[in-house]
C-alpha cells in the first residue's frame, strides 16, 4: 500500500512535467509553422502558459470537477446518515473527514477529489444514497476514501486538466494549420514544421486520452481491494457494484474529462467498456471481490 502512495505521487509529478512539455511542444510548433519571429517571446509563453496550468490542476482541479458533476456541500446537520458514515469511516482509514458533497442526480454514482488526504472531497449522487443498502454504500464510500489515501485523487486530478487542455490545443494548432492562409513560399518552406503540427495534433489527444484509461482502470482494482480491506466485506462493495452498473440511466452532467473520477461509467452503458471506457468492466471487479 505504501509502495503504491508512493508511487502515485511520483507519477503525479512526471504526469505535469510531460503536461508541462506537451503544451510547450505545441506552442513550438505553432510558432515555427507560422514564422513568428519572436521565438524567444513565444517559448516564454508557453512555459508561462504550462506552469499557470499546471498550477491551476494542482490546487483548483478538484473545485472544478466539483463544478462540472453539479456538487453541493453538505454538513452533519443536513445529512447526518452519510455525513457520519463518511466520517466514521474516515476514522477507520486514519484520515481526515473530507468534505462531503451530494450531486442531486437519479443515477447511482460516487466519486473523490483533491490533491491530498487534508484536501479530499467526496461526492454521492442522491441515487446512490437511496439506491444502496447500508452495507453496500459503505463499500462505496470506502472505495472512495481509498483513491483519497493511495493518491489516487492527486493524479486523476491533474488528468482531468491535462486531457482538457491537450485537447483544446491540439484543436486550435490543426484549425490554425488548416485555415490560416500564407503564402506559397512560406507553405513550402514550413512543410516540415506542418507535418511536425499535424502529428503533434492528432496524437496529443490520443496520448492523454490513453494516459487517461491506464491510470483510472489500475486505481479502481486497487481501490476495491483497499475499500475491502477497510471494511473487511468485500461482498458490499460487490453488491454495491452490481446495482450500479445494471442501471441505464446516465448521470445528467457526465463528461468525458472527468468519468475516470466516478466508481462506475458515469454514461450509463458499459458495451465499449473493454475497449474505451475509463473503467473496468463491472463483472471482472465484482468476481475479483468476491474471490477475496
Amino acid at each position: 500500500m505504501y509502495n503504491q502512495i508512493s508511487s502515485n505521487k511520483l507519477k503525479s509529478y512526471l504526469l505535469m512535467l510531460l503536461f508541462f512539455l506537451v503544451i510547450i511542444g505545441i506552442v513550438w510548433a505553432w510558432s515555427l509553422y507560422f514564422g513568428e519571429n519572436s521565438g524567444y517571446t513565444t517559448l516564454i509563453f508557453a512555459v508561462i502558459l504550462a506552469t499557470v496550468m499546471n498550477l491551476i490542476s494542482f490546487f483548483a482541479g478538484d473545485s472544478i470537477a466539483l463544478g462540472i458533476a453539479g456538487a453541493k456541500p453538505i454538513n452533519k446537520e443536513a445529512n447526518a446518515y452519510v455525513y457520519r458514515m463518511v466520517e466514521n469511516l474516515s476514522i477507520t482509514a486514519g484520515l481526515p473527514t473530507p468534505k462531503v458533497y451530494i450531486i442531486n442526480d437519479s443515477a447511482m454514482n460516487a466519486f473523490a477529489t483533491g490533491r491530498d488526504p487534508k484536501h479530499a472531497s467526496i461526492a454521492l449522487t442522491t441515487g446512490i444514497i437511496e439506491g444502496l443498502e447500508n452495507e453496500e454504500l459503505e463499500g462505496v464510500i470506502a472505495h472512495e476514501l481509498s483513491h483519497v489515501k493511495n493518491y489516487d485523487i492527486r493524479l486523476m486530478m491533474i488528468v482531468i486538466v491535462c486531457v482538457g487542455i491537450i485537447a483544446l490545443m491540439a484543436d486550435w494548432l490543426t484549425r490554425s494549420l488548416f485555415w490560416r492562409n500564407r503564402d506559397s513560399d512560406n507553405r513550402n518552406n514550413n512543410a516540415v514544421f506542418m507535418i511536425i503540427g499535424l502529428v503533434l495534433a492528432i496524437l496529443s489527444p490520443l496520448f492523454a486520452k490513453l494516459i487517461q484509461l491506464a491510470i483510472s482502470r489500475k486505481r479502481e482494482y486497487l481501490a476495491d481491494a483497499s475499500g475491502a480491506l477497510l471494511t473487511r466485506y468485500p461482498e458490499g462493495l460487490a453488491r454495491a457494484l452490481e446495482k450500479i452498473s445494471s442501471q441505464k440511466q446516465a448521470l445528467k452532467h457526465a463528461n468525458k474529462a472527468t468519468a475516470h473520477l466516478y466508481i462506475a461509467n458515469p454514461f450509463g452503458s458499459e458495451k465499449m467498456a473493454n475497449l474505451f471506457s475509463t473503467h473496468p468492466p463491472a463483472a471482472s471487479r465484482i468476481t475479483a471481490l468476491r474471490s477475496m
